[in-house]
């Protein structure tokens, strides 16, 4: 089995394919989530991993309009607790220490550790490829932020643990692919969907109301403008039920209160 990955060997989505799909499945690495899109749709692999949100900084709303605009299904989900370490070479001590570098977000994840550093601080595309250059081009005065896993495959040591600025810190990804999920046998409990409401008083009001008539929770809303129409939204959602039929209910009422709708799929969820 073939699964698309942001990053490199050594990444969060590395790891987040691996736990989710097990080690036997091959990993196809993307510099970015567009990459991993094109890798999906046009059959290259099977299914693809793609960061959403985090605990910290919120959510990556280009991916939501990457899996949309691509028509890609949701099938699953996976949660994973980020721990980012300094690393660099075997024997560099932090003072000998010149530029930290790492992907954006990671470098977000760690600012009051990076302004009390007073080092130079470079974005970079991955985590653990900033690791791999260190290691393959003998980088002495660089460090990489990066995950433990990373450390011990490009034979890192790491300099300073757990430097995120928030301790509980999680990110949660989503599993794409280019097809419905066909496995039943998944109690299935979650679902993600988009909607665009008629532009009347209280048409998203009316919404809500349904999902607390069928007991459904909302665990995220998330509102991103229609470019073609300014000044209008779309609503991706993502939320939780009980009992399928209730879900099921409860959209059909919905639609007739949409002037889009648009179900990206119907899944386990791995939180509740």
């Amino acid at each position: 089995m073939k699964i698309s990955i942001q990053g490199i060997t050594g990444s969060y989505h590395y790891e987040v394919a691996k736990n989710y799909f097990g080690n036997d499945c091959t990993t196809i690495d993307c510099m970015t989530f567009d990459d991993v899109v094109f890798s999906v749709k046009n059959h290259r692999s099977d299914f693809g991993v793609m960061a959403i949100e985090n605990s910290i900084a919120g959510s990556l709303i280009p991916n939501y309009s990457l899996i949309d605009n691509n028509n890609l299904n949701i099938i699953g989900e996976y949660y994973i607790n980020i721990n980012h370490q300094l690393m660099a070479l075997p024997g560099i001590k932090i003072e000998n220490i010149k530029t930290i570098s790492s992907h954006p977000m990671a470098l977000l994840q760690c600012k009051d550790f990076l302004i009390s550093s007073n080092k130079l601080i470079l974005e970079d595309k991955d985590t653990a490829d900033v690791a791999r250059k260190i290691s393959e081009n003998n980088l002495i005065d660089t460090a990489a932020i990066a995950s433990e896993n990373a450390a011990q495959i490009y034979g890192l040591s790491i300099l300073k643990k757990n430097i995120q600025t928030i301790k509980n810190n999680e990110t949660r990804f989503v599993i794409v692919s280019s097809q419905e999920s066909l496995n039943s046998t998944l109690k299935k409990n979650k679902a993600s969907l988009k909607l665009i409401l008629n532009h009347r008083n209280g048409s998203l009001a009316k919404v809500l109301n349904i999902f607390a008539e069928y007991s459904i929770n909302l665990t995220k809303i998330q509102s991103i403008p229609v470019i073609e129409t300014p000044w209008k939204y779309a609503f991706f959602i993502d939320l939780t039920f009980n009992n399928i039929k209730d879900y099921i209910n409860a959209i059909e009422k919905i639609k007739l209160q949409s002037e889009l709708f648009k179900e990206f799929g119907v899944y386990k969820s791995e939180k509740l």
